[in-house]
């Protein structure tokens, strides 16, 4: 079976332009698994924590350097050699590496990036799909989808203290279906609340 050969990481920015990291996982058989991961627009006080460099002449103290220097560094050093298809003992390799239970050390977006590369670079080397190297053979159902329909707290330019509004479309026959009454759902929230001269 392969085995993890070189782990890079960089620098990236996401969506919103904020600094997040990317991550390159290469097996000695050639795959390499590429993984980044988002930040959120607000976190909240038990959520693990992402890793960002302070520096405040760097995107406003937002950079994620020192993340990238622990996944070429000591994560590496940790995972080189091993096989990426045992993913639940890579991920008790990184959170035990980390030793803090919030993952502030090393950095929660350091440690899922490489858990994701990992994941993905042992699909490529089965020759799967990620779903249904992850799902198995038998992997048909996608999970019902949440949908954000209102925003509030950070997320929001308005007085609303919760930070989302969530809808599940739990009757839908197909994931088609659960879209589409998801997005009429949205459509009609924002018709009822343009028409009731509120903010959309």
């Amino acid at each position: 079976m392969a085995a993890i050969a070189d782990i890079t990481a960089r620098e990236i920015l996401d969506s919103r332009g904020t600094p997040t990291i990317e991550v390159d996982v290469a097996l000695d058989s050639g795959e390499i698994g590429r993984a980044a991961v988002p930040s959120g627009a607000s976190t909240g006080a038990h959520e693990a924590v992402e890793l960002r460099d302070n520096d405040p002449a760097r995107y406003g103290g937002k950079g994620v350097r020192t993340a990238v220097a622990h996944v070429e560094g000591e994560i590496f050093d940790a995972l080189s050699g091993r096989d990426p298809t045992e993913q639940l003992l890579i991920d008790e390799t990184l959170i035990d590496l980390d030793g803090t239970p919030n993952k502030a050390r090393l950095g929660a977006n350091a440690l899922l990036a490489v858990s994701l590369g990992v994941a993905k670079a042992a699909a490529l080397a089965h020759g799967l799909p990620l779903w249904r190297y992850l799902g198995g053979p038998q992997a048909r159902i996608l999970p019902v989808p949440m949908m954000n329909i209102v925003n509030g707290g950070k997320h929001a330019d308005n007085p609303i203290d919760i930070q989302e509004f969530l809808i599940q479309p739990i009757a839908a026959p197909s994931i088609a279906e659960a879209v589409r009454m998801g997005a009429e759902v949205f459509a009609a929230l924002k018709k009822l609340l343009a028409e009731a001269g509120l903010n959309t």
